[in-house]
């Protein structure tokens, strides 16, 4: 979401005018798009920030922007704290930005508002065949270690309509591959005027002329319902990768974190999606050090990891956010190095199954959606399987083709093979 944010953000600032300085000393206006999911995040900005202080006082015209979501966390203090911050504003309120640019006076400005989507605003993508689609902002739940709602407000769905149309104006633009986007996506559409569903959103996007590939983030177990997984078997451009996020094994820990399933109804979902899926490539969050979380715990998490055997994780160690139930619970707090250690044990086992999994695409001819070069390799390609693997391999495609690449050989990270020289079917 901060990456569709930036690219908001970077298209809205071409249309006024500016254009992107070579280095941060020789930009009239430096602007931070800020996350605040994790601590450290919120250490490299204050640092980056120290720098734009720095390079304001040799040049007092610059201007100095913070956007984002530790923008609208300390939103009470951050002129206090930080007087050479010329404008801040939350990420409902991007729009603002170019109202205060345009302004005669430029005197400090905060705008913390929850109104208003980026979506609305130009882009500027980083890839031209790949584009993000927000459809919806905001957060419903209450999970006790999520600052987002707080920084993002009370989930809104944006019009179905409105979102076919943006993705059929990305085709007509070259996009080939869209990412839709929401803090709980497969709840979209429940606020809306005339109720919708993720699934039929999915439905009304598959025939777009173009879009080859539908990808989204991130689901929550409790809302991943049949007719989304259907979905994904019956319709050409829902890609084969589902990313569920796991958070923890253990049911009471889960209780603590109010997420609102359990370690059983979480392992039905995924039983359900391998029924329709057999071959789904499953990607996963899960925190490590949970306030509570005791040796049994992560035990259980781990019996969790082992039974499903993930293509992929996102692991982190659990980071107390200011204004969370869980950075206010006293009793339990597990000791750094035992977190530490628990994540080494998560990562290997993650890591080993990873392999494994990889290892079935070792012999198959694969799609891959070319994205540069191989970062290891500048003689090699890299691109990224309807499966979500990154595949580095020999060949003549260039960025943004779809090409058949035989896997040769598998990490638990990367894919690598040829390009195979075969006529390929027309795209949609």
């Amino acid at each position: 979401m901060n990456e569709h944010d930036s690219e908001r953000m970077k298209g809205m600032l071409d249309a006024l005018g500016y254009a992107e300085a070579p280095e941060r000393a020789e930009a009239d206006l430096i602007l931070f798009n800020t996350c605040s999911i994790r601590e450290t995040a919120d250490s490299r900005f204050i640092t980056h920030l120290g720098e734009a202080k720095r390079l304001k006082r040799e040049q007092p015209g610059r201007v100095v922007g913070v956007g984002g979501c530790w923008a609208q966390s300390v939103k009470e203090e951050v002129f206090e704290r930080f007087p050479f911050v010329d404008v801040a504003f939350g990420p409902g309120q991007v729009h603002k930005l170019a109202e205060f640019l345009t302004s005669d006076s430029l005197s400090a400005q905060g705008y913390f508002e929850f109104e208003g989507f980026t979506g609305h605003l130009p882009a500027r993508r980083e890839r031209p065949y790949q584009g993000w689609v927000q459809i919806s902002v905001g957060c419903n739940c209450n999970c006790a270690y999520c600052i987002v709602p707080s920084t993002r407000g009370r989930e809104v769905s944006r019009p179905l309509s409105e979102l076919v149309q943006e993705v059929e104006a990305m085709a007509a633009d070259g996009v080939r591959e869209v990412t839709l986007l929401g803090q709980n996506v497969n709840s979209y559409g429940r606020d809306l005027p005339v109720r919708a569903s993720f699934a039929e959103l999915l439905r009304q996007l598959d025939p777009v002329e173009g879009i080859e590939r539908i990808r989204y983030t991130s689901p929550h177990p409790k809302d991943m319902r049949e007719d989304v997984i259907r979905a994904h078997a019956e319709l050409a451009s829902v890609c084969e990768h589902i990313h569920l996020p796991l958070q923890s094994g253990s049911s009471r820990i889960l209780k603590a974190m109010r997420r609102t399933y359990d370690r059983q109804r979480y392992l039905d979902r995924v039983a359900m999606i391998r029924e329709h899926l057999p071959d789904v490539s499953l990607s996963t969050d899960i925190i490590v050090g949970f306030p509570g979380e005791t040796e049994a715990d992560f035990a259980e998490t781990l019996e969790v990891v082992d039974e499903v055997g993930y293509d992929s994780a996102f692991t982190f160690i659990f980071s107390p956010r200011r204004g969370t139930e869980a950075a206010a619970i006293a009793h339990g707090v597990v000791p750094h190095p035992v977190k530490v250690e628990r994540m080494e044990r998560l990562v290997e086992l993650v890591q080993r199954h990873a392999r494994e999994r990889a290892r079935r695409f070792v012999g198959r001819t694969v799609e891959v959606l070319v994205e540069g070069s191989s970062r290891t390799d500048e003689e090699r390609m890299r691109g990224r399987t309807r499966h979500n693997k990154v595949v580095n391999f020999g060949g003549l495609a260039q960025p943004g083709e779809l090409t058949d690449v035989e896997i040769l050989s598998a990490t638990s990270q990367t894919l690598a093979g040829e390009e195979r020289l075969v006529a390929r079917a027309g795209a949609r």
